[in-house]
């Protein structure tokens, strides 16, 4: 288990809600906890190396920047070909997020997720359809799921905010 200075755990609080809208975010984010621009750089860096921060990465807003056809493609590949076809899927230029899941057999077959956002419809039915003819996939089986609606997403919290523990 990893110890945690305060001055770590001060600096990963205030990154919960996410880096400041800012054209020198880690500036700013050094000013809320008493910390250099650099400072804040190399324990970020120093945290991720060490796994206390397991993730650090954008949370985009797809809906807003006009990406509203937006499909959670799911396939049923063969076990012996998950790795290779997961990492060629994970590379092609319009998909955003590509995962292995285990199969729910009898009712859910599939093993692997890859999200393709678009902004119409049928294009991104034509980019599934591409990744099948490219990955050698037109006869597994697969489905797009499109979602309805964008539900709230956030960055991690690591641990409960100080304004709701004093309640």
């Amino acid at each position: 288990m990893t110890l945690v200075a305060d001055k770590d755990l001060a600096l990963i609080e205030a990154l919960c809600d996410g880096l400041p809208m800012h054209p020198h975010p880690y500036h700013v984010l050094g000013q809320r906890v008493d910390m250099s621009e650099d400072q804040v750089i190399e324990t970020l860096k120093r945290l991720i190396d060490d796994g206390v921060i397991k993730r650090f990465g954008v949370v985009v807003q797809h809906r807003k920047l006009g990406y509203t056809a937006n499909a959670m493609t799911v396939w049923d590949i063969p076990d012996d070909r998950l790795d290779e076809i997961g990492v060629s899927m994970g590379r092609l230029p319009f998909v955003t997020l590509c995962y292995q899941r285990p199969r729910r057999l009898p009712d859910w077959p599939y093993n692997l997720f890859a999200m393709v956002h678009g902004s119409e419809r049928n294009k991104v039915l034509e980019q599934v359809e591409c990744m099948a003819k490219v990955l050698d996939l037109e006869t597994v089986q697969r489905d797009a799921l499109f979602s309805r609606r964008q539900f709230k997403q956030c960055g991690a919290r690591y641990k409960q905010r100080r304004e709701e523990t004093r309640s």
